[in-house]
């Protein structure tokens, strides 16, 4: 057993938002679509995949929070600082908000340099630079 990621099942409020979102993101960073159907899609990178579903209604009453207990954020590696710049610009350009700005891009400490910002459902997502 390797012990390798092999899938990240997401939750969604609203499919459609959620992939306007995170399609390019994921391309972006080297993911291509990999299954699509009417409640869902899925992104494949070197055999580990993501996939978002449009939760049921009736679990959409309590909104999703990182600091309860669960997932608290999605972590990307990013070959470069400057392919952390680029994404921090593009997300910017697409009116995401950037989290920690007063510390962007040494949040996560003098030698982490990495982007952090929320998808529609305020999930956190990093990407970092392993260079």
């Amino acid at each position: 057993m390797t012990g390798k990621l092999h899938h990240v099942e997401l939750y969604v409020r609203d499919l459609k938002t959620s992939l306007s979102f995170w399609s390019w993101l994921l391309e972006r960073l080297g993911y291509t679509l990999f299954q699509e159907w009417d409640a869902g899609a899925s992104y494949i990178l070197d055999g580990t995949y993501i996939v978002f579903v449009q939760a049921e209604q009736r679990w959409l009453d309590i909104p999703y929070h990182r600091c309860r207990a669960g997932l608290n954020h999605l972590a990307f590696c990013a070959d470069s600082r400057d392919c952390v710049d680029e994404l921090t610009s593009e997300l910017r350009a697409r009116g995401v908000t950037i989290l920690y700005e007063d510390r962007h891009p040494f949040a996560g400490g003098d030698d982490y340099y990495a982007v952090f910002f929320e998808d529609p459902d305020r999930m956190k997502v990093e990407i970092t630079a392993v260079t």
